[in-house]
């Protein structure tokens, strides 16, 4: 049975993943993690000039979401199929530049937080979201060229999965 909801439906739990769930997820929980273990290079309870540098990554993934966001909200249909497969297959705005940008951008906030935090912690947690992504992206991929055949393989030669030049 194929469950679909208004527009505007859609869009209120959008929003909630996008005021919660992610902040909580990217922000929250590598600042809790951070607190099990020292913060190397902060003293009296502030972080030092290098830790400043890990700021970087994280403004440009947090810029990145929000475009990530703006482009999906725009293309959100009139009527939304409730499915693990979405129904939309976005191509412009970051997803013109890489076919991944929401993983890159939440790869890019754990990198930041860990040099922000000097955690190795949150660092460990970088990594365990590196390979969960290395292994969710190519069924993601195989689960696209179904649904949408034809479209996604000719976007898939033009748009790399991260970053630079595709490879196909």
């Amino acid at each position: 049975m194929q469950v679909s909801i208004p527009r505007w439906m859609a869009l209120i739990l959008a929003f909630f993943a996008w005021l919660v769930a992610i902040p909580m997820a990217h922000g929250v929980v590598p600042w809790a993690i951070s607190s099990l273990s020292p913060r190397i290079g902060w003293t009296e309870g502030r972080p030092g000039i290098l830790n400043l540098l890990g700021l970087m990554p994280v403004t440009v993934g947090a810029a990145l979401l929000l475009w990530v966001l703006v482009v999906g909200v725009s293309q959100t249909p009139k009527s939304v199929r409730l499915s693990l497969t979405p129904s939309v297959l976005l191509m412009r705005g970051p997803y013109a530049f890489t076919r991944n940008s929401m993983y890159l951008a939440e790869m890019g906030l754990w990198l930041g937080w860990a040099l922000f935090y000097g955690s190795v912690s949150v660092l460990i947690g970088f990594v365990v979201l590196c390979v969960a992504v290395s292994i969710l992206v190519p069924r993601e991929e195989r689960t696209l060229e179904a649904q949408f055949g034809e479209t996604y393989l000719q976007y898939k030669k033009t748009v790399p999965r991260w970053l630079g030049r595709s490879r196909h």
